[in-house]
Protein backbone atom coordinates (compact mmCIF):
# COMPACT_ATOMS: atom_id res chain seq x y z
CA UNK A 1 0.00 0.00 0.00
CA UNK A 2 2.98 2.34 0.43
CA UNK A 3 2.78 5.15 -2.08
CA UNK A 4 -0.52 3.94 -3.49
CA UNK A 5 -2.73 6.24 -1.43
CA UNK A 6 -0.23 9.08 -1.13
CA UNK A 7 0.59 9.54 -4.83
CA UNK A 8 -1.83 12.48 -5.09
CA UNK A 9 0.08 15.71 -4.46
CA UNK A 10 -1.07 17.92 -1.60
CA UNK A 11 -3.44 20.55 -2.97
CA UNK A 12 -5.60 22.75 -0.72
CA UNK A 13 -9.20 21.53 -0.73
CA UNK A 14 -12.32 23.31 0.44
CA UNK A 15 -14.26 20.99 2.79
CA UNK A 16 -17.67 20.00 1.49
CA UNK A 17 -19.18 19.12 4.85
CA UNK A 18 -20.50 21.98 6.95
CA UNK A 19 -18.49 22.79 10.05
CA UNK A 20 -21.37 22.45 12.53
CA UNK A 21 -22.33 19.03 11.15
CA UNK A 22 -18.70 17.88 11.21
CA UNK A 23 -18.35 18.73 14.91
CA UNK A 24 -21.66 17.00 15.67
CA UNK A 25 -20.47 13.86 13.89
CA UNK A 26 -17.24 14.04 15.90
CA UNK A 27 -19.24 13.89 19.12
CA UNK A 28 -21.30 10.97 17.84
CA UNK A 29 -18.22 9.02 16.74
CA UNK A 30 -16.13 9.47 19.88
CA UNK A 31 -14.49 6.26 21.10
CA UNK A 32 -16.60 4.11 23.39
CA UNK A 33 -16.65 0.37 24.10
CA UNK A 34 -18.98 -0.34 21.17
CA UNK A 35 -16.68 1.33 18.64
CA UNK A 36 -13.62 -0.36 20.20
CA UNK A 37 -15.34 -3.73 19.85
CA UNK A 38 -16.44 -3.00 16.27
CA UNK A 39 -13.04 -1.70 15.18
CA UNK A 40 -11.30 -4.75 16.69
CA UNK A 41 -13.62 -7.01 14.65
CA UNK A 42 -12.98 -5.01 11.48
CA UNK A 43 -9.22 -5.18 12.02
CA UNK A 44 -9.34 -8.92 12.63
CA UNK A 45 -10.61 -9.49 9.10
CA UNK A 46 -8.27 -8.47 6.29
CA UNK A 47 -11.15 -8.06 3.86
CA UNK A 48 -13.30 -6.01 6.26
CA UNK A 49 -10.34 -3.80 7.16
CA UNK A 50 -9.53 -3.21 3.49
CA UNK A 51 -13.14 -2.39 2.61
CA UNK A 52 -13.61 -0.15 5.67
CA UNK A 53 -10.39 1.75 4.93
CA UNK A 54 -11.38 2.18 1.28
CA UNK A 55 -14.79 3.60 2.25
CA UNK A 56 -13.10 5.94 4.75
CA UNK A 57 -10.62 7.08 2.08
CA UNK A 58 -13.34 7.79 -0.47
CA UNK A 59 -15.56 9.57 2.06
CA UNK A 60 -12.87 11.74 3.61
CA UNK A 61 -11.23 12.55 0.28
CA UNK A 62 -14.56 13.73 -1.15
CA UNK A 63 -15.57 15.70 1.97
CA UNK A 64 -12.23 17.07 3.20
CA UNK A 65 -9.54 16.44 0.58
CA UNK A 66 -8.05 13.82 2.92
CA UNK A 67 -4.82 12.14 1.85
CA UNK A 68 -5.07 9.23 4.39
CA UNK A 69 -2.10 9.99 6.63
CA UNK A 70 -3.61 7.64 9.22
CA UNK A 71 -3.30 10.26 11.99
CA UNK A 72 -6.27 12.51 11.42
CA UNK A 73 -6.10 16.12 12.60
CA UNK A 74 -9.51 17.15 11.23
CA UNK A 75 -11.18 17.53 14.67
CA UNK A 76 -8.66 20.19 15.74
CA UNK A 77 -8.28 22.00 12.41
CA UNK A 78 -11.87 23.05 11.76
CA UNK A 79 -12.30 19.96 9.59
CA UNK A 80 -9.81 21.26 7.02
CA UNK A 81 -7.14 18.66 6.26
CA UNK A 82 -3.69 20.16 6.98
CA UNK A 83 -2.14 17.51 4.72
CA UNK A 84 -3.72 19.42 1.82
CA UNK A 85 -1.17 22.16 2.44
CA UNK A 86 1.36 21.88 -0.41
CA UNK A 87 4.09 22.04 2.22
CA UNK A 88 2.20 19.57 4.45
CA UNK A 89 2.46 21.96 7.41
CA UNK A 90 0.52 20.62 10.40
CA UNK A 91 1.17 23.48 12.81
CA UNK A 92 -0.05 26.58 11.05
CA UNK A 93 0.56 28.51 7.87
CA UNK A 94 3.86 29.24 6.19
CA UNK A 95 5.06 32.81 5.80
CA UNK A 96 3.75 33.01 2.25
CA UNK A 97 0.01 33.35 2.84
CA UNK A 98 -1.37 36.13 0.66
CA UNK A 99 -3.08 39.16 2.19
CA UNK A 100 -6.31 37.78 0.72
CA UNK A 101 -5.77 34.39 2.42
CA UNK A 102 -4.44 32.72 -0.70
CA UNK A 103 -1.98 29.84 -0.75
CA UNK A 104 1.60 30.74 -1.69
CA UNK A 105 2.00 27.66 -3.92
CA UNK A 106 -1.50 27.77 -5.47
CA UNK A 107 -2.49 31.47 -5.39
CA UNK A 108 -5.92 30.74 -6.85
CA UNK A 109 -6.74 28.60 -3.77
CA UNK A 110 -7.21 29.60 -0.14
CA UNK A 111 -4.59 28.60 2.42
CA UNK A 112 -5.78 25.56 4.36
CA UNK A 113 -4.83 27.27 7.63
CA UNK A 114 -6.84 30.43 6.89
CA UNK A 115 -9.81 28.21 6.11
CA UNK A 116 -9.14 26.10 9.24
CA UNK A 117 -9.19 29.22 11.41
CA UNK A 118 -12.41 30.55 9.88
CA UNK A 119 -14.20 27.21 10.27
CA UNK A 120 -12.94 26.55 13.81
CA UNK A 121 -13.72 30.11 14.94
CA UNK A 122 -17.26 29.82 13.55
CA UNK A 123 -17.89 27.05 16.10
CA UNK A 124 -16.00 28.64 19.02
CA UNK A 125 -13.09 26.19 18.51
CA UNK A 126 -10.29 28.56 17.42
CA UNK A 127 -8.28 27.57 20.51
CA UNK A 128 -7.93 24.06 19.04
CA UNK A 129 -5.54 25.55 16.48
CA UNK A 130 -3.08 26.30 19.29
CA UNK A 131 -2.34 22.60 19.72
CA UNK A 132 1.14 21.60 18.65
CA UNK A 133 0.92 18.63 16.29
CA UNK A 134 3.64 16.04 16.55
CA UNK A 135 5.25 14.88 13.29
CA UNK A 136 3.22 12.17 11.62
CA UNK A 137 4.39 8.58 11.62
CA UNK A 138 5.11 8.02 7.93
CA UNK A 139 4.50 4.29 8.40
CA UNK A 140 0.78 4.96 8.99
CA UNK A 141 0.05 6.39 5.51
CA UNK A 142 -2.96 4.63 4.04
CA UNK A 143 -4.24 3.28 7.36
CA UNK A 144 -7.71 3.97 8.66
CA UNK A 145 -7.54 6.87 11.08
CA UNK A 146 -11.03 5.94 12.33
CA UNK A 147 -9.83 2.49 13.40
CA UNK A 148 -6.70 4.03 14.94
CA UNK A 149 -8.87 6.57 16.78
CA UNK A 150 -11.31 4.01 18.15
CA UNK A 151 -8.46 1.74 19.24
CA UNK A 152 -6.67 4.62 21.02
CA UNK A 153 -3.56 4.44 18.81
CA UNK A 154 -3.62 8.13 18.00
CA UNK A 155 -3.44 9.34 21.59
CA UNK A 156 -0.75 11.99 21.86
CA UNK A 157 -0.96 13.21 18.26
CA UNK A 158 -0.76 16.73 19.65
CA UNK A 159 0.62 18.35 22.75
CA UNK A 160 -0.88 20.86 25.15
CA UNK A 161 -2.03 24.20 23.82
CA UNK A 162 0.97 26.15 22.59
CA UNK A 163 2.05 28.61 25.25
CA UNK A 164 -0.38 27.10 27.77
CA UNK A 165 1.01 26.16 31.16
CA UNK A 166 -2.29 25.19 32.73
CA UNK A 167 -4.34 22.00 32.80
CA UNK A 168 -7.21 23.24 30.66
CA UNK A 169 -7.75 21.48 27.34
CA UNK A 170 -8.08 23.06 23.90
CA UNK A 171 -11.85 22.85 23.56
CA UNK A 172 -12.69 24.32 26.94
CA UNK A 173 -13.89 27.57 25.33
CA UNK A 174 -12.05 29.52 28.03
CA UNK A 175 -12.29 33.22 27.09
CA UNK A 176 -8.51 33.66 27.30
CA UNK A 177 -8.06 31.03 24.59
CA UNK A 178 -10.22 32.95 22.11
CA UNK A 179 -8.77 36.43 22.50
CA UNK A 180 -6.10 36.23 19.78
CA UNK A 181 -5.82 34.65 16.36
CA UNK A 182 -2.94 32.29 16.94
CA UNK A 183 -1.89 29.91 14.20
CA UNK A 184 1.20 27.84 14.77
CA UNK A 185 1.55 29.18 18.29
CA UNK A 186 3.45 32.34 17.44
Amino acid sequence: MDGLLTARPPIPAHPRLGTRLAYRLQRALRPHPGFRWLSARIEASGLARSLFTDVERQTKEALFGCRMCGQCALPVTGYVCPMGCPKELRNGPCGGVGADGSCEVYPSLRCVWVEAYERAASQGRAADLRLLHRPIDQRRWGESSWLNYWQGRDEGLWTAVTGDTGDEGPANNHPANNQRWVLGGS
